[in-house]
C-alpha cells in the first residue's frame, strides 16, 4: 500500500484504539425510543398485544434494552449508576401521565385537531415533546449521551431541537414545531404554548458559561408566537404574557404583558432605509 494510504491507517488506527466508540449506540438510540413510545401508546406500537403477559413482555424489554445500552456505555463513562434502568422504568408512569395532559393542551389548542388520537399519531409538536420528557428523564437520573442522541432524532424528524437538560413543565405545546429552538437552561411553565421557528436561547455564546444559566425563563400561561426569539439566562418572560411573531426579547418583562414588532408601511425609498429597521416592546 502507497505512503498516503499507511498515513491514513496509522491514523485511524490509533484514534480507535485511543477511544473505540460503541458505534451500535448511536444507531440503537431511534429504535429505543420508538419502543418506550410504543409501549406508553399503542399508536407507535409495531405489535399491539392486549394481555397482561404481553405487556409484562414489552416492559421487560425496554428496561433489557436500556442496560443493555448502559454496559456499552460504561467503558467510556465508568462510574455511572448501575440502577438507572430500573429508577427510569420507576418514571414511566409519570412520564406518560404528564404526556396526555399534552396531548390534551395540544388538541384543545389547535382548532385543526379532530381528535387527541390525530395528535399523538401526526403531530410534530407533541412528537417532539414525548422523545424529550423521555430523554429529560434519562438526563436527569445521569444517563450518559443517550438523552443527546434521542433529542438529536427528534430532531431530524420534526425540525424542532430542545435539549434534554431543559425544564418542561405540564401542558406543553408546540404548535407546527418546524425550526423550533430551546436551549440546555430553559424553565418552561406549565401551559405554555410556542410556535414554529421560536428560539429560546442564550444571549451571549461562552464555553466558560457552560455551568450558568444562559437560557430564558417562561412562566405560566405564556404564548410565544412564530418566529420569535427570546434571549439571555436572566431573562423572564411573566405569567399570562404574549410574545408576537418576529419579536425580539433580550430583557424581563412582567406578567400579562404583550410583546410586539412594531409594524409600519412606509413609502420605499434607498435600500438604506432598511437598516432602521428594529424591533420594539
Amino acid at each position: 500500500m502507497d505512503a498516503p494510504h499507511d498515513r491514513l491507517l496509522a491514523l485511524l488506527l490509533e484514534s480507535r484504539q485511543r477511544q473505540c466508540f460503541p458505534s451500535e449506540v448511536a444507531t440503537a438510540a431511534p429504535e429505543f425510543v420508538k419502543q418506550v413510545l410504543g409501549l406508553l401508546f399503542p399508536h407507535f406500537a409495531e405489535r399491539l398485544e392486549c394481555t397482561a403477559p404481553a405487556i409484562r413482555r414489552d416492559v421487560l424489554g425496554v428496561e433489557a434494552n436500556l442496560v443493555r445500552l448502559l454496559e456499552l456505555l460504561r467503558p467510556l463513562y465508568p462510574g455511572t449508576e448501575e440502577a438507572i434502568p430500573q429508577r427510569f422504568m420507576a418514571e414511566l408512569p409519570d412520564i406518560y401521565a404528564w404526556l396526555r395532559q399534552d396531548a390534551d393542551a395540544i388538541f384543545e389548542a389547535d382548532p385543526a385537531a379532530r381528535n387527541v388520537d390525530e395528535v399523538i399519531l401526526t403531530y410534530p409538536g407533541f412528537y417532539a415533546i414525548a422523545i424529550f420528557r423521555v430523554a429529560h428523564a434519562l438526563h436527569q437520573l445521569g444517563f450518559p449521551l443517550l438523552p443527546r442522541l434521542l433529542t438529536e432524532f427528534a430532531h431530524q424528524r420534526t425540525g424542532v431541537d430542545i435539549h434534554p437538560g431543559a425544564t418542561i413543565g405540564r401542558r406543553f405545546v408546540i404548535d407546527h414545531g418546524t425550526g423550533v429552538v430551546i436551549g440546555e437552561t430553559t424553565v418552561i411553565g406549565e401551559g405554555v404554548k410556542i410556535y414554529q421557528g421560536v428560539t429560546l436561547g442564550a444571549l451571549v455564546v461562552q464555553k466558560t458559561l457552560a455551568n450558568s444559566k444562559r437560557h430564558p425563563t417562561l412562566e405560566d400561561d405564556v404564548v410565544v408566537y412564530a418566529n420569535a426569539t427570546i434571549l439571555g439566562g436572566d431573562t423572564v418572560v411573566g405569567r399570562g404574557s404574549i410574545i408576537a411573531g418576529n419579536a425580539w426579547l433580550t430583557q424581563s418583562v412582567p406578567p400579562q404583558s404583550v410583546v410586539s414588532r412594531r409594524t409600519e408601511v412606509r413609502q420605499r425609498g434607498s435600500d438604506s432605509d432598511l437598516g432602521e429597521l428594529e424591533f420594539h416592546i
